[in-house]
């Protein structure tokens, strides 16, 4: 059972200023290290080897989340009791739920993700929405893709509305970043995987992709800008431009929502009969 009385009470306290600098981009890349908000992500970080250096917690979130605690000291990561005050003044919601955790950058060499033949992958190109690359990085998870790729123009991966939108995914598969454009495609058709490029005014069909068979194989979608999508000379790399069809009255779909249509039908294709996930290729 923790102490009553936090050991760390200040804002001004040198480790609170340490984390509270965190939240800017340019420390992140410094030090290498960022912010995991929340039981959820706290807990993902202390499962995640050797990720979880440092842990601050109130009391309260201490004696309520004691098994996450008692991870994050299995794991090795220095645990501080805070005031409320303090957990205020490092988190970055409005709302904090009494965890803040610091953690090594886990970006994954694009070369390992290419070596280990992927079948589905997300491409993020010039997404620079923190909370959409978060959120697809979630769908990528959930739909069972080894890989996502930020280009070289892309949000970073370790801003804090990233890092909760992905509500843990973050952890779960390897996301390689700064990777430009051009030679993710390259890299990935060089692997075996055809590149299809989403996009709202695609000539090819997703329905029609599904109905013709052709979606089975290695997949890398690429997913472009919330506002203006994929540039005509991105579109031009891909080996098919594939748009989502819309069979109400909406006028679009938004990246996230999309991503997910796209990822979900290709895990779906890969897995049926004759797919390279199937069951009867894995035996």
């Amino acid at each position: 059972m923790p102490s009553a009385t936090p050991e760390l009470i200040s804002p001004r306290s040198p480790r609170v200023s340490a984390a509270r600098r965190l939240a800017r981009r340019n420390f992140r890349g410094k030090e290498r290290l960022f912010l995991a908000e929340g039981p959820q992500a706290v807990r993902e970080a202390a499962g995640h080897d050797g990720t979880l250096v440092e842990l601050f917690a109130t009391v309260e979130a201490a004696e309520r989340y004691a098994d996450i605690v008692g991870e994050a000291r299995d794991a090795g990561a220095r645990v501080h009791l805070a005031s409320e005050d303090v957990i205020a003044d490092i988190s970055t919601t409005v709302t904090p739920q009494g965890l803040v955790g610091i953690c090594r950058f886990l970006d994954t060499p694009f070369e390992e993700i290419l070596a280990a033949r992927p079948q589905l992958v997300a491409v993020l190109a010039n997404v620079r929405d923190p909370g959409n690359a978060g959120t697809v990085l979630r769908c990528a998870d959930a739909a069972g893709a080894e890989a996502v790729v930020l280009t070289d123009a892309s949000v970073d991966l370790y801003n804090p509305k990233a890092v909760r939108a992905s509500v843990g995914s973050l952890f779960h598969l390897p996301v390689a970043v700064g990777v430009p454009v051009e030679e993710a495609v390259d890299g990935l058709k060089k692997a075996g995987v055809r590149i299809l490029a989403a996009d709202g005014a695609g000539t090819d069909d997703l329905d029609a992709e599904l109905d013709q068979g052709t979606m089975g194989g290695p997949t890398a979608w690429v997913f472009g800008n919330e506002a203006w999508g994929l540039p005509e000379e991105t579109r031009a790399l891909a080996d098919a431009v594939v748009r989502v069809p819309i069979h109400g009255k909406a006028e679009s779909l938004n990246l996230a929502t999309a991503a997910a249509v796209c990822l979900y039908a290709s895990a779906r294709a890969q897995r049926a009969p004759g797919g390279c996930r199937s069951v009867t290729l894995n035996q």
